[in-house]
C-alpha cells in the first residue's frame, strides 16, 4: 500500500472519530440542557396554538403585535385564575372545616367509630396500627422530608411554566419577522409549500387541544353523575378536578381516579368501591376507545397511529411526551404527505413504461401522461 492510501485511510478514520465525538458531545448537550429545550418545545406549541388567536385580535381590536398578544395572555391568565379561584375557595373552606374536625376525627378513629374506625376493626388494622406506633412515628419523620421535596418540587414547576409563558409571549410577538424571515430564505419557490404547513400544523395542534377538552368533559361529566349516585359530598368540585387532571393523556384519568376514591372512600367504603370500579373500566375505555377515536376525527390521524403514538412518547418522554405526542404525529404526517413522493406513500413504485406501450397519449405527448395531469412537484 502506497503512502497516499496510508495517508487518505487516516485522514478518513478522523474524519469517523470526529463524526463520533461531535455526535456524543452533543447528546450529551441535549441531556444536560434537556428541562430547557423541553420548555422551549412546549412554548412553541403554546405558541402556534394562541397564534392564530393573536392574529385576529391584531387585525380586528388592536394593531399593535404586543398589545394584541399581551392582551390574549392576560385574557387566558384571567381564566385559568378563575377557574383556579372556583377549584381552590372550596378546597381551602373544606381543609379549614377538615382541620377543625380532625381531632374528633382521631378520637373516633382510635374509638373504633366513624368511616375510617369502622374500616381500621373491619380489616383487622386497629391492633396492627397499634403495634406499630414507633415505626408510624418514623414515616411521620421521612414524610416530613418528603413534604419538603414536593414543596420544592412545586416551587420549581412554577418557575417552569412562568418560564414557557414568558417564551411562548416572546415568540408569538416575533411569530411574523420569524415566519418573514424563513419564507425569506426559503425563496419564493418553497415558500407556499412552508405556508401551507404551518397553516395544517396550526390547525392540528388547535384540533387537538379541542379534542382533549372533549374528552376531559366527558370523563368529569361522568365522574360527577357516579359520584352524585353514590351520595359523595362536593361532587362538583371533585369532578371538576378530576377533568383537569384527565387534561394529561394515558396517566390524566389515573390522578383523578386517585382524587374520586379517596373522596369516595371517606364517604364510605361502598361508594369507594363503586368509584373504583367505574374508573377502572373508564381508563380502559378511555384510552383504547374514546381518546383514539376523539383525537383520529379532531388530528386527522388513525386511531391505532394515536394509540400507538401516545404510548411511545409516554414511555420515552413521560407526562410531557404524552401531551406532545399525538399533535407531533399529526405534524410528521403533514411533513410527509408534502416531502414524500406520492407512489412511495402507498408503498410501490410506478412501473416504468415499456417500449410499444401506449395509453392513449397524442404523437406529441409522452407515454404515461395524460391530458390535464399536473406535472408541478407536489401536486394534487
Amino acid at each position: 500500500m502506497s503512502d497516499a492510501d496510508d495517508r487518505s485511510t487516516a485522514h478518513r478514520t478522523l474524519i469517523v472519530i470526529g463524526l463520533v465525538l461531535a455526535t456524543l458531545v452533543g447528546l450529551a448537550l441535549v441531556w444536560a440542557t434537556r428541562r430547557v429545550l423541553i420548555w422551549v418545545v412546549v412554548a412553541a406549541f403554546f405558541t402556534v396554538a394562541l397564534n392564530p388567536l393573536v392574529d385576529r385580535v391584531q387585525r380586528r381590536l388592536v394593531r399593535r403585535r404586543a398589545v394584541a398578544t399581551l392582551f390574549v395572555f392576560l385574557a387566558t391568565f384571567v381564566a385559568l385564575g378563575a377557574l383556579g379561584g372556583l377549584i381552590l375557595v372550596p378546597l381551602l373552606d373544606e381543609l379549614a372545616r377538615f382541620a377543625d374536625r380532625a381531632p374528633d376525627l382521631l378520637r373516633e378513629t382510635r374509638a373504633g367509630r366513624g368511616p375510617v374506625g369502622e374500616l381500621l376493626v373491619r380489616f383487622h388494622l386497629r391492633r396492627y396500627a397499634e403495634a406499630h406506633v414507633d415505626q408510624f412515628q418514623r414515616s411521620g419523620g421521612q414524610l416530613g422530608r418528603s413534604t419538603a421535596r414536593l414543596v420544592r418540587g412545586v416551587a420549581q414547576g412554577v418557575a417552569g411554566v412562568l418560564t414557557i409563558m414568558v417564551l411562548a409571549y416572546l415568540m408569538v410577538v416575533g411569530a411574523p419577522r420569524i415566519t418573514a424571515g424563513t419564507l425569506a430564505l426559503a425563496g419564493e419557490a418553497r415558500a407556499e409549500r412552508l405556508r401551507r404547513i404551518g397553516r395544517e400544523s396550526s390547525r392540528t395542534i388547535t384540533g387537538y387541544l379541542s379534542g382533549n377538552l372533549v374528552i376531559s368533559l366527558i370523563c368529569g361529566s361522568l365522574t360527577f353523575v357516579v359520584l352524585v349516585l353514590t351520595g359523595v359530598p362536593f361532587a362538583a368540585l371533585i369532578a371538576l378536578l378530576v377533568a383537569i387532571a384527565d387534561l394529561i393523556p394515558m396517566v390524566g384519568a389515573t390522578l383523578g381516579a386517585i382524587i374520586a376514591a379517596g373522596a369516595g372512600f371517606l364517604h364510605s367504603p361502598t361508594a369507594g368501591v363503586v368509584v373504583l370500579v367505574f374508573f377502572v373500566v373508564y381508563q380502559q375505555v378511555e384510552n383504547h376507545l374514546l381518546q383514539p377515536a376523539i383525537m383520529s376525527h379532531a388530528v386527522r390521524l388513525n386511531p391505532l397511529t394515536v394509540l400507538i403514538s401516545v404510548l411511545i412518547a409516554a414511555e420515552l418522554g413521560g407526562v410531557v411526551g404524552a401531551l406532545l405526542a399525538i399533535p407531533a404525529a399529526g405534524i410528521v404526517k403533514i411533513l410527509l404527505r408534502e416531502f414524500v413522493p406520492a407512489g412511495r406513500q402507498a408503498g410501490y413504485a410506478p412501473e416504468k413504461p415499456r417500449p410499444g406501450d401506449h395509453t392513449g397519449g397524442g404523437p406529441d405527448q409522452p407515454a404515461g401522461d395524460h391530458p390535464g395531469t399536473d406535472r408541478t412537484p407536489g401536486g394534487r
